[in-house]
């Protein structure tokens, strides 16, 4: 392969020939700009780096082999040659940081101890609507019950777990850490958790397998592609590294309008300039683009299957491939409305005769579902209530879930914390499930059941200030 000076790969800086460079190699990434291509960010993002260095850009958000994966070997240009690849280390040391960088910096001189975090009320303001699901629902303890011996272990598709709670998956850890998902693998293996991992994992599957312990669960949450042989690529390889269970997600086939998450990088932009961006009159009657797009969560399901059925899940993609593992669905739950869906039952009905193990129910914020027959069923709670996350677990157990997912406290605490805030997480949990158990009356999982909540649909009346 050639090497390149810096002066050679800024002359292919142009929608027509575009290069860039990515720890000091040398790539065409000029087929990503095609529209039939569709990279989730857009050509935009990858023209603005045209000719240069992108490294800083592209690590956080892609798998270290997405190149090898997505780029034909005749596009690797090759490597730089030793003056520029000095050059582009340096330009990155003399870098001035940005004023997010320095932010970030400040922040995590800021944190406080562990032991001082007694709680994870402060991890997540939910929406409204999602906190007052749990809200409703009031406890009916027993007495007189012997809890000294309390154990809230429990089994997820036959596999045990410490606690009832599983990582949920969640995308793009490695912008809050380095070590990305690989922190939330060491710390389920810890805490003897089961982690679900995302198909927009920041990491390789096979770097997220590598950074698990001998006989470790690992689940897959997988975004079915548009196209059924990357996706029944992705299947074969997740099953041939040893993940335990398919989730196949059904409740994102559009990107929702995710305001903050579109916004984002404009208020970055601002903050950085230190203005505010204003509207500016064009010179001509050419009228541009005012699509705001889809925002990061939305770039990554832009290339999901719109068209999925019940038949081609189950016999052209999963099932027939692998019958050994549990293909686990996610139906659709709709934020703040009645636990109790007609629909939802017809699809847990047609998820059944298309051979699942479980269902898992999400409205991508909070859930909680009642379900019968011999389903193993799962309650999903991906954001947070404000104030009572450990008894909004024992809520969704009572109402027979078979465990509970979480996804951004987990995200946050090994953003700040790394594998500690991991396990921290777990034992905050563990301590706080325990408590309200022995509370109840019950010592173990089983012991809870439905009779034990009541849904009160009452608002009470605020307090006067007078």
């Amino acid at each position: 392969m050639s090497s390149w000076s810096i002066s050679q790969v800024a002359e292919h800086n142009s929608a027509k020939s575009c290069w860039v460079i990515i720890k000091n190699h040398v790539y065409d990434v000029t087929d990503f700009l095609n529209v039939s291509f569709e990279h989730p960010g857009g050509p935009s993002i990858i023209l603005k780096y045209a000719g240069k260095d992108a490294t800083s850009a592209y690590e956080p958000i892609h798998p270290p082999d997405a190149l090898e994966k997505n780029l034909p070997p005749s596009k690797h240009m090759g490597s730089l040659n030793p003056d520029a690849a000095r050059t582009v280390i340096q330009e990155q040391q003399n870098k001035p940081k940005t004023k997010d960088e320095l932010r970030v910096l400040a922040a995590l001189k800021q944190r406080p101890p562990l032991d001082h975090i007694l709680n994870l009320a402060d991890m997540e303001v939910a929406f409204q609507e999602n906190s007052r699901a749990f809200t409703r629902f009031f406890f009916h303890p027993r007495v007189m019950r012997p809890v000294s011996q309390c154990d809230p272990s429990t089994t997820i598709l036959g596999f045990q777990t410490s606690i009832p709670v599983f990582i949920s998956g969640a995308a793009l850890a490695k912008l809050g850490h380095p070590q990305g998902e690989a922190n939330l693998t060491r710390g389920a293996a810890q805490s003897n958790i089961v982690q679900m991992v995302s198909s927009n994992a920041s990491l390789s599957y096979e770097e997220i397998m590598a950074a698990s312990a001998p006989s470790q669960p690992l689940f897959f949450q997988l975004y079915k592609n548009v196209n059924d042989d990357i996706a029944g690529r992705r299947v074969r390889d997740v099953e041939r590294l040893g993940y335990k269970a398919i989730w196949l997600t059904v409740d994102a086939l559009v990107a929702g309008n995710r305001e903050k998450d579109i916004c984002a990088p404009w208020q970055m932009e601002e903050m950085e300039s230190g203005k505010p961006a204003y509207y500016v009159e064009p010179t001509d009657d050419t009228v541009e683009s005012t699509d705001a797009g889809l925002g990061t969560a939305g770039a990554l399901v832009a290339n999901d299957d719109r068209d999925m059925t019940w038949e081609k899940a189950s016999h052209s993609l999963i099932l027939s491939a692998f019958p050994h593992l549990e293909p686990v669905c996610r139906p659709y739950l709709g934020s703040g409305k009645s636990p109790s869906f007609p629909l939802l039952s017809k699809d847990a009905v047609l998820a059944a005769e298309a051979g699942v193990e479980g269902i898992l129910i999400s409205n991508h914020g909070g859930g909680i579902e009642r379900g019968t027959g011999e389903f193993i069923w799962l309650a999903v709670v991906t954001i947070l209530t404000q104030t009572i996350v450990s008894l909004d677990v024992v809520k969704a157990l009572c109402l027979g879930a078979r465990a509970v997912g979480l996804g951004r406290p987990f995200l946050y605490a090994q953003s700040a914390y790394g594998v500690p805030g991991v396990v921290k997480i777990v034992n905050i949990l563990r301590r706080e499930i325990i408590t309200a158990m022995r509370l109840l009356g019950a010592q173990s999982v089983e012991d809870l059941k439905p009779e034990m909540v009541e849904r009160v649909d009452w608002q009470t009346l605020p307090r006067s200030r007078l």
